[in-house]
């Protein structure tokens, strides 16, 4: 066990720390993107870092499988390099006995790869779906900042302050466009006050309410120019009709299940795919890490990643075709991983030297010296 422990270590430390830079590399580039969608007044700040916790299961779900095939090369390649591995063979540790360690380590990983898969992923992505349905409720209006103009060209919109006590929009300036007689017509309104007020008996209608304020209508200079003073104006905001939660990444495993849509098929083949591809990357691991200390760690890298490749970009095509029907769902993706166990079965077998080994042969002259 205190091998075990210390193999596990090895790897599982290792794994952590992939998984963590990966996922760095990932999040950084979701930020850039997301930081887009908040300049443009389609997200509020507060809501992005919300909507990257809500991802971030879904990512690590792509990622473990990699970082646990990388992190098994880098630290048995380093036990070989060491030549920690000679001694352990030395030892009387045979390389059958270090695979069912490596299996044992990979079963380990294979369970919090199921729990994110089938639970945790699932459960996150739908409240990450639920909070995007309820942010596409929000209006611009939601997103003003004091001083700052929003929008661009025609449509802008303007606010000096916010008051202290009630909250109300202070000194607005929109502008906008209207359609008369099939006629775009631009509009200008300022107001001293304004408001946002939402009737939720009313299925969440929503006005914008004026106060002490002129607006502008038609083109200067124009016979259809006019001006309009009020006290109170009250501006409709086009509903937004809520949509359902149709992705395939929301769904729960057990209604997945119960499914015969192609896609929602695809999708179970594909979760379950994220955990059986972790123990048969830890056969092929083990058996291409051994490498010889003069070569380097690093030696059968690329290799190995070449391989890892071709196995996910097999399971991606795999997926779209599951989904397009072109192969049918009774198949699904375990050809591939078949495929890939054949795989991790011979080249274990090479590395275990399991039928290259031939009985030793005395020279001829020897043997008739021996007669």
């Amino acid at each position: 066990m205190k091998l075990f422990r210390y193999l596990a270590k090895e790897v599982l430390v290792s794994t952590a720390a992939v998984t963590l830079i990966l996922l760095l590399v990932i999040l950084s580039g979701r930020i850039v993107n997301y930081l887009g969608r908040v300049a443009e007044g389609k997200m509020s700040f507060d809501f992005l870092f919300i909507i990257l916790g809500l991802h971030v299961p879904s990512f690590i779900q792509v990622i473990l499988p990699l970082a646990f095939f990388l992190s098994l090369l880098l630290a048995y390649g380093r036990l070989y390099i060491e030549n920690e591995m000679s001694i352990l063979f030395a030892s009387g540790v045979s390389k059958v006995k270090l695979g069912v360690y490596t299996l044992g380590i990979a079963l380990f990983v294979t369970a919090i790869s199921a729990t994110i898969n089938f639970w945790v992923s699932p459960t996150f992505e739908y409240k990450a779906q639920e909070m995007t349905r309820s942010q596409s409720q929000l209006t611009a209006f939601d997103f003003l900042q004091p001083g700052k103009f929003e929008g661009s060209g025609q449509k802008a919109t303007y606010i000096e302050n916010f008051t202290a006590d009630e909250g109300w929009m202070e000194n607005l300036f929109i502008s906008d466009t209207t359609i008369k007689s099939n006629q775009r017509i631009p509009t200008q309104t300022l107001a001293r006050y304004g408001e946002l007020v939402r009737f939720a008996e009313h299925d969440g209608l929503q006005y914008l309410v004026l106060k002490d304020g002129v607006r502008y209508e038609g083109t200067p200079g124009t016979g259809n120019y006019s001006l309009t003073t009020f006290d109170t104006y009250a501006i409709r905001i086009e509903d937004r009709p809520m949509q359902d939660i149709t992705a395939e990444e929301a769904q729960p495993t057990l209604s997945l299940l119960q499914s015969s849509d192609p896609k929602l098929v695809a999708e179970l083949q594909w979760r379950i795919s994220l955990v059986i591809i972790v123990p048969i990357l830890a056969i092929i691991g083990l058996s291409l890490s051994q490498v010889n200390p003069r070569q380097g760690r690093f030696f059968k890298m690329l290799p190995a990643i070449i391989l890892l490749i071709t196995y996910l970009g097999m399971l991606i095509w795999g997926r779209t075709a599951l989904e397009k029907q072109i192969i049918p769902a009774q198949l699904g993706l375990w050809w591939v991983h078949v495929i890939f166990l054949l795989i991790g079965t011979y080249t274990f077998l090479l590395f275990n030297q399991a039928f290259s080994r031939k009985s030793a042969k005395l020279p001829k002259n020897k043997e008739s010296r021996h007669a």
